[in-house]
């Protein structure tokens, strides 16, 4: 296959079997995310929202995208803008990881960063702000809203669901973390249209409040939100699996150390709560049913924490109460 550009090589992500010895009558697969062009699922919606609002007339040439995003869906639409000549404003916070800001500015994009906490003691609230005051501010100019904007969860609707359901015969367990909600929405409305006695697991974080805890400090972007995003509230969800940050490093060091995986934190999460749940439901453990884990993100952009040795050693030991370093 020849590209014109690597941008067009979205989704297709393979789907890879894992052998988890605890667990021997289920059958896992993991769908690898991170081998989309950016390094992640937000290659996803970020390509099909901007070619969707474009075919509808909502953008043109001379529209300035902007979006709240310290993360992957930052880095995805600062590609997909500057590929398709779009002036792009990713709204961040201090917590933005070196690597990921660096990404974002390298692919064209604007960068303005808030300082200020909000009600819930992080800074999702105050971006959100900050975006509604640009979008006030700056003439035919969109905001993306991917906590709450339809096309976000249709993206994955058609494209890393149907992947999903078109990969095996059946489907009996889903395992997805949440963040901002666009992509459990969309797949699991998918896998509960054509497998309708499936069960969808999402994964969220301790320190989130998306399914009704109290918020608290989080070391590992990826997963979790100090909002519950609006697009939530269409997704089918049958199970909610919530994982601490110790859990979550040791099974990214798991996923590499024992299936060459050098997966995002929000994967760790996922495996580590495919263990607990299955733990606690033993009967389906044993029945050989097919369960699919949503890898999200690469590795690399986890370097300074999860896979950096000195600050996942001074994490385990004091049980993620730590000095940020």
């Amino acid at each position: 296959m020849i590209l014109n550009c690597t941008l067009e090589n979205v989704g297709n992500t393979p789907m890879a079997r894992l052998a988890i010895p605890d667990f021997p009558g289920i059958n896992l697969f993991a769908k690898l995310e991170y081998y989309n062009p950016t390094g992640s699922v937000k290659d996803r919606a970020a390509d099909y929202i901007i070619k969707k609002l474009f075919r509808l007339g909502e953008i043109n040439r001379d529209t300035t995208m902007i979006e709240s995003s310290s993360g992957n869906f930052g880095i995805a639409l600062a590609a997909y803008c500057r590929k398709n000549n779009l002036t792009f404003i990713a709204v961040v916070d201090p917590c933005i990881s070196p690597i990921n800001e660096l990404l974002i500015r390298s692919f064209g994009a604007q960068v303005v960063k808030v300082g200020d906490l909000d009600c819930n003691g992080g800074y999702l609230l105050t971006r959100i702000e900050k975006v509604k005051e640009l979008r006030s501010t700056i003439k035919n100019s969109y905001w993306v809203n991917q906590y709450g904007n339809p096309y976000n969860a249709e993206a994955y609707y058609n494209s890393l669901g149907e992947e999903m359901c078109c990969s095996l015969d059946r489907i009996d367990y889903v395992f997805m973390g949440v963040s901002s909600g666009g992509t459990i929405t969309g797949v699991s409305t998918k896998i509960k249209e054509r497998f309708p006695d499936a069960r969808v697991v999402a994964v969220d974080i301790i320190g989130s409040v998306i399914f009704g805890h109290p918020p608290q400090k989080r070391y590992i972007p990826g997963i979790g939100s100090s909002m519950v995003p609006d697009i939530l509230k269409q997704a089918k969800i049958d199970d909610v699996v919530m994982m601490d940050e110790v859990s979550t490093i040791k099974c990214c060091h798991q996923l590499l150390d024992q299936h060459y995986i050098f997966a995002g934190g929000s994967s760790g999460s996922v495996l580590a709560a495919v263990g607990q749940y299955f733990s606690q439901h033993t009967a389906e453990a044993k029945s050989g049913k097919n369960v699919v884990a949503v890898f999200a993100d690469r590795g690399e952009r986890y370097i300074n924490t999860v896979y950096n040795p000195e600050w996942y050693e001074n994490f385990i030991q004091n049980q993620g109460h730590l000095k940020e370093m």
